[in-house]
This record gives C-alpha cells, structure tokens and sequence, in this order.
C-alpha cells in the first residue's frame, strides 16, 4: 500500500433512505437512497475536490454494504482499508424530507453493525502512514470502545508521525452511555488534534464554557493548534496557539433547505484549504462556502462541489 494520500479518515457507513414527501416519516411511502456518515462526506467533499482520500470501516455482506463500496468507487474515495465483515449487517436511516430549513426527522438502525465492530485491529500502519493528515470526528468515536479505541490509536500514531489531524466533535449523545463518558472520552481524543472544530453548543456541553473564546482557550491549553467554532448564522470564529483570534463571516443564502452536512461541508472547505497552505481566515471561508452549498439541498452530500464547481473559494 504505497499509494500517497492526502488525508485518511475513519467512520461508519449507512445506506439513507429519505422521504420524498414531506412530514411525518410514518407517512411516506417513497424514499430515495443514497450514502450517509459524517466521515464518509468528508471524505467525498475533500475527493470532489481532487484530493486522494482513504476511508477505514467495516461494511457487511450484504446489498447495503456493495452499496457503499460502489458510492466509494463512484466519488474516488480509496476503500482499500475497508473490511467486509460477514458477521454482522450494514446499517442504514431513515430520513424524512424537510425544504424549509427546519432539522429532518432522522431514524437509525445501526446497533450492532458491521462498523461499530471496528477495533485497532484495522489499523494498518502503512496505509496511515501515507496520509498527510488524519481527519477524526465524534460519531466513529461513540459507535463501540472498540471503535474508540481505533480513533486514538490512529491519533497517537499520526501524531507520531507528524502528521497533522483535525478533530469534528460531531456529538452524538444517544450513543453513549452518558453524557460525562461522551465529554470525557472526546475531550481526550481532541487533545491529539492540531485543529478543533466544534459547534457553539458543542463547545458549551465539552468545556461548560459559553463564549467562543473561553470554548477555545480549553482546547488552547490543551496542546491544540487551533479551534474553530461554528457559529451557525454568524458564521465562524477561530483562535490560535498564536494567538490570533477572529470572526469570519457566513455566507448568506435566499433559502436553506436541509440543514443536516453543513458541519461536514465546513470540515471540508477548512481541511482542505489548509492543507494547500492557505490561511485559517481562507480555509473558514471556504469552509463556510460549502456549508452553505450543502444547506441548499436535501441529502447529506448532495450539495458537496466539485473544484471546477467552487469557484475561487
């Protein structure tokens, strides 16, 4: 495995199948399916966008899990490091349709899956140790310890080996078993992280803190490079170990339509903007360009661009 890649992540696949009537998801009786997890549209942004991308997971033996590999093998996504674990299921949602910018209702069925049965075992050092960077976030960290363990070890390692990483805290509550285990244990894994990039109620619940900058210096003081918080309308704010600090503003849209990736989008605007040597203040402007482009449409990935699609972003 001696193919360079830019950046490489971990996460969990399910098949989504969304509504295409709005309301209750009781009601519906048409969905479309597509591709889901908050890793995986990371990691189909930064391929849209040229970058070469690896995907570590465990998908079962079954249609949902040929599935992912043929959306994978569609949008460039390296899957090399990815397991078909016969033992277990893939998992999949469903997603009811919204167009007015309100949350979908989202039911998953993932319990037990082939992905959350991901262990240190898959780690493979020499695929890792090709990336240039490591992108975590904390839905791979919630779905098993074993899971868990896997981020950190990833963690360690490429912080070993200089490698940069970044960190989506991405919370996740109902897979945990309390909330004083979810800011424990992501608390941790952030530590490995050169950039933090949590929401602004993400930042209350892991550090009790309500202000950006108090949010920020927790991570700060940490080891962290630097913490981005988004911010929702009022776009991003960033500080660094440097100390420069700063609000960069959002970019305004005439409708949203679905508000579920535009967290991913931004990880992807930032991620890979910094990693062709622009400033933080571009890689968040950037990074709010997508989050807009992904709130514009129903579906998790639907809106993620390509280069030629972003413009001078």
């Amino acid at each position: 495995m001696t193919t360079q890649l830019d950046v490489v992540t971990i996460g969990e696949a399910m098949a989504m199948f969304i509504a295409q009537q709005t309301g209750d998801l009781a009601a519906a009786d048409h969905f479309i399916k597509r591709i889901a997890g908050a890793e995986l549209n990371v990691a189909i942004g930064l391929a849209r966008l040229g970058l070469q991308v690896g995907w570590v997971s465990r998908v079962g033996d079954d249609s949902f899990g040929r599935f992912t590999r043929q959306q994978l093998e569609k949008e460039g996504v390296d899957h090399r490091c990815v397991t078909t674990d016969a033992r277990y299921r893939t998992g999949f949602q469903l997603k009811s349709r919204v167009e007015d910018g309100s949350d979908p209702e989202v039911e998953y069925f993932r319990s037990g899956s082939a992905a959350s049965h991901l262990s240190p075992d898959d780690f493979n050092a020499d695929y890792f140790g090709n990336a240039r960077h490591l992108h975590l976030s904390g839905v791979a960290a919630a779905i098993s310890d074993s899971s868990l363990a896997l981020c950190k070890h990833a963690a360690k390692e490429m912080r070993a080996r200089g490698k940069t990483i970044s960190f989506d805290p991405n919370l996740r509550p109902v897979l945990w078993r309390s909330e004083e285990e979810m800011r424990k244990q992501l608390n941790l894994l952030a530590e490995y992280a050169d950039w933090v990039l949590p929401g602004e109620k993400e930042g209350l619940i892991l550090t009790g803190y309500r202000q950006p900058e108090a949010i920020a210096d927790f991570y700060l003081d940490k080891g962290v490079r630097a913490v981005v918080i988004k911010t929702g309308s009022d776009g991003a704010w960033f500080k660094t170990a440097a100390g420069d600090k700063g609000l960069v503003a959002p970019i305004r849209v005439d409708k949203v339509v679905d508000t579920v990736g535009a967290g991913d989008g931004f990880a992807v605007g930032l991620i890979s903007a910094l990693l062709e040597g622009k400033t933080l203040p571009q890689a968040m402007l950037r990074g709010n360009k997508i989050g807009s482009l992904a709130i514009q449409v129903a579906g998790d990935s639907e809106g993620l661009p390509t280069r030629a699609t972003l413009g001078d972003y």
